[in-house]
């Protein structure tokens, strides 16, 4: 290996060594300001009604530039550790075929945005599935004394994809901040359900149904993990579903919180996963489990024994969290500290604003009450001294 090469391997992944630096519980961090905040999110409207292929062309149009940036950097970094080019040459050559045996209507909406954006469709597809495996995250859904009930969470994402010595940064996480986007799905011209997402992603990992249900997607670490089953989907096995679009599915299609909750711990899935999920009456609030298969655990909100708030990372609650990415403690530590009776979006905004629950890979934080669909997003940065995840 040339020392040319090294040295690009090491500005892209390597960090300083790890320590989670913490900080007592934040207050007083919204309305957003400061340096942790990066600005506020766009928004979108999403016309169902369109066919497929033609439903993001208003949203491409405005950030095809900055998703090439993403995709290039991507690329770039596969090309650092298989110099020869091969894995995306398999990528743009290879990886379309794939798009045929996606569901309607998603393939066709990959299509559209290939066509929309001018990037190859293979790279559009790898984008997608990145989602599936690289998102590492921080979701809550509480209940205040009155009933009501609030969802938020940290999208934390960029896990090992290009560490920036220069600015002590990681690299894709830097360059998605300008495609997180509000989305407003929409058909005859009324609000089906609401997200916050990356332009050129068209899964859903935070969103709600208006009056309806709150809903949020973590990975879930696990050796039988989402590389199996998308290696399986590319070998044939096409029984189960890609997490993103089970998502989005269910905020389209869903009746109720009850509805959703049997739908996300029923359904056989590519990946681990949880799933975060908040309803509108009180007591509904849970955190799913899964397997591939099955739910293995469901953690709901009881008022009644206490339990008012519900949280997941990326560990299972019955197991400790890695010590090198513990933001489960500070997390309950905060909304302790905070009590049922002070809760709120801003009060629960603050818990997110503490470190290490914010860290580098903090893109952005969303905060959603399920009346009228309530939804905020607001791009994040986490300031030197700061955790890399």
């Amino acid at each position: 290996m040339s020392w040319n090469t090294s040295s690009q391997i090491l500005s892209r992944t390597s960090v300083k060594p790890v320590i989670q630096y913490g900080e007592e519980c934040r207050t007083k961090t919204y309305p957003p300001s400061g340096p942790t905040f990066k600005g506020n999110v766009p928004t979108y409207v999403i016309n169902l009604d369109l066919p497929p292929s033609k439903r993001w062309d208003n949203l491409m149009r405005d950030k095809k530039t900055e998703l090439k940036t993403v995709v290039q950097n991507i690329k770039d970094i596969a090309n650092t550790f298989f110099p020869s080019g091969k894995v995306v040459d398999i990528v743009d050559k290879k990886i379309v075929h794939l798009t045929a045996t996606l569901p309607y209507p998603f393939n066709e909406e990959l299509k559209g945005i290939a066509n929309s954006s001018g990037i190859p469709l293979g790279e559009i597809v790898i984008f997608n599935i990145f989602y599936e495996i690289f998102t590492v995250c921080t979701s809550i859904v509480a209940e205040d004394k009155t009933g009501k009930l609030y969802h938020a969470r940290n999208l934390d994402f960029g896990l090992f994809l290009g560490w920036d010595v220069k600015n002590n940064s990681w690299t894709v996480t830097r360059e998605l901040k300008p495609i997180v986007v509000n989305l407003d799905f929409q058909r005859n011209n009324k609000t089906v359900f609401k997200s916050t997402n990356f332009a050129g992603y068209i899964g859903m990992v935070s969103g709600v149904k208006p009056d309806l249900f709150t809903l949020t997607m973590n990975e879930r670490f696990s050796l039988d993990g989402g590389y199996v089953g998308i290696f399986e989907w590319f070998l044939g096995r096409r029984d189960g579903m890609w997490m993103g679009f089970l998502t989005r599915t269910i905020l389209e299609n869903a009746t109720s919180y009850q509805d959703a909750k049997d739908k996300l711990a029923k359904t056989r899935l590519l990946a681990p996963a949880y799933f975060i999920l908040g309803g509108k009456k009180s007591g509904e609030g849970c955190v799913i489990t899964r397997s591939r298969t099955a739910a293995l655990d469901i953690w709901d909100l009881d008022i009644q024994k206490g339990t008012w708030y519900v949280i997941e990372t990326n560990y299972d609650r019955w197991k400790p969290p890695l010590i090198l990415d513990n933001r489960r403690t500070p997390a309950m530590k905060c909304l302790n500290q905070t009590t049922q009776e002070n809760l709120s979006l801003p009060a629960i905004y603050d818990v997110l604003s503490t470190k290490p629950v914010l860290n580098k890979l903090t893109v952005c934080t969303t905060l959603m009450e399920v009346d009228n669909g309530h939804t905020e997003t607001y791009l994040r940065e986490c300031p030197d001294p700061c955790s890399p995840w």
